[in-house]
């Protein structure tokens, strides 16, 4: 079943009130653009040609693996393939196939392209266009068919007739040509319509007319929703949260409600995990059985071992072992490992860091650049100071070691295995294994400073009073 898929992706999409292109903007955190290839290769398609035009340089990044196709003037998805046409030229070998896509159509699936594919293929039909019924068809063209149901023509609804636009069977905007027969085809089209654009879909009654076989294959309109502004975004994200986590769920995984749950297209689950409300998951992102995550997460580009527990925390480009402890409120920024077992409690912050195996920093502290070795004790409030305000230094703690609460530990430093410091210390000097590290000013006490202290406030306040003569 070799084809090629052709991606429309120039439109200027002006009612999406945005500097940025159409087909840039996402759904879970993909632009539509990439939803719409890779469906097509996981289709099957041989090669990818994609049409660029409005705001180019922010597209052309996202589709540097296909052949990629400028469309200066914008005239018109017929004449989006007359732009195309050189590139074409090349696969037009007899029999070819030619699958046309839309870029803001990011819901269309791998196996209904398939399935399009086979239907054109199977039949010999000059084309077979997706189609769908639908009991609000208004914003589609309408596909009018012909006793046989054969496709008779497609008429876009700005020049639809009164009849026309109570057809309920519309155009989903996905095709499969016989290519040849498209491009010898292609110089027929004209542009005399309401919008003086060339319309693909005009090439349809010429094939009708020569008595070439056009067909129509109908999918689930869920598939044909086109994003042209913000509101289309949010109900195409929502369709696809809602199919992602269905899968996910009849693979294994617990959501207790997973209309608050979102999860990226490169994520990856095992079952018995368990996803409470207000999770994002997204990225490179991979989960392994028996963890919990939630309430209240963000993950993305993460690594998450077994039977870890992670509730409202931040997680970026980080990697978990299995069993470890983070949140609430944690926040592991890119670069952090937590061996297994370890944990990051309460307002916990951890960058570029790695928190050996049993280690735990529970609370209140920031461990930047450090090495942490196993089953360590941080107190609350350590910082690493790790910042000279020039460059980044390192800290490297031993296995065993006990920091005490409120310590200020000044990179680059060293504490040994089974070494401590006093809670309020800022240690700047390396701590030999087994050592106590203690600076603390001497405590002074003053006896009776308070009482004093609030009899001269009173009598002042009093001579203040007789100066007024109050």
């Amino acid at each position: 079943m070799a084809f090629s898929t052709l991606v429309l992706a120039a439109g200027a999409g002006t009612r999406m009130n945005s500097t940025k292109a159409k087909a840039v903007h996402e759904l879970l955190g993909k632009p539509m653009v990439r939803w719409v290839i890779d469906a097509a290769k996981a289709s099957g398609s041989d090669r990818v040609l994609t049409v660029v035009g409005h705001e180019r340089e922010q597209v052309i990044p996202l589709v540097s693996d296909t052949t990629i196709v400028v469309q200066e003037e914008r005239l018109g998805t017929g004449h989006a393939i007359m732009v195309a046409r050189a590139e074409l030229e090349h696969y037009a070998k007899k029999g070819a196939s030619l699958v046309v896509l839309s870029a803001d159509t990011p819901l269309i699936k791998e196996e209904t392209i398939a399935a399009l594919v086979e239907t054109q293929q199977g039949t010999g039909s000059a084309v077979c266009l997706l189609t769908h019924e639908t009991d609000d068809p208004s914003g589609y063209g309408r596909v009018v068919l012909g006793e046989s149901g054969q496709v008779l023509y497609v008429v876009e609804e700005s020049d639809a007739s009164p009849a026309e636009k109570e057809v309920t069977l519309c155009n989903s905007g996905a095709y499969c040509f016989d290519l040849p027969l498209l491009l010898s085809n292609l110089e027929k089209l004209g542009n005399a319509n309401a919008q003086g654009e060339f319309y693909l879909t005009e090439v349809f009654g010429l094939f009708v007319k020569s008595g070439e076989s056009v067909v129509a294959y109908c999918t689930d309109a869920s598939e044909a929703i086109g994003v042209n502004d913000r509101l289309q975004l949010a109900e195409a994200s929502a369709l696809m949260q809602k199919r992602i986590n269905t899968a996910w769920m009849l693979a294994g995984v617990t959501m207790l409600d997973p209309s608050t749950v979102w999860i990226g297209p490169d994520v990856e689950l095992e079952n018995d995990v368990e996803i409470l409300p207000q999770v994002i998951l997204s990225g490179k992102t991979s989960v392994a059985r028996g963890t919990i995550i939630g309430p209240n997460c963000r993950i993305a580009d993460s690594a998450i071992g077994r039977d870890c527990v992670i509730e409202e925390s931040v997680i970026l480009e980080s990697e978990l072992e299995d069993q470890v402890d983070c949140g609430p409120r944690a926040y592991l920024r890119p670069g952090t490992m937590m061996k297994q077992g370890s944990k990051a409690g309460t307002h916990v912050e951890i960058k570029n860091a790695t928190i050996g195996i049993g280690s735990k920093v529970p609370h209140l502290s920031y461990i930047g650049d450090a090495t942490l070795g196993d089953d360590v004790n941080i107190g609350a409030g350590t910082v690493t100071c790790n910042y000279d305000g020039y460059e980044k230094h390192h800290t490297e703690i031993g296995d065993r070691a006990f920091i005490g609460s409120d310590s200020m530990l000044v990179a680059p430093v060293t504490i040994g295995a089974d070494a401590m410091t006093g809670a309020g210390s800022t240690i700047t000097k390396d701590l030999p294994e087994g050592a106590l590290g203690l600076e603390r000013a001497e405590q002074k006490i003053i006896r009776g400073w308070v009482y004093k202290r609030r009899r001269e406030k009173e009598e002042g306040k009093n001579r203040k009073n007789e100066k007024n003569g109050r």
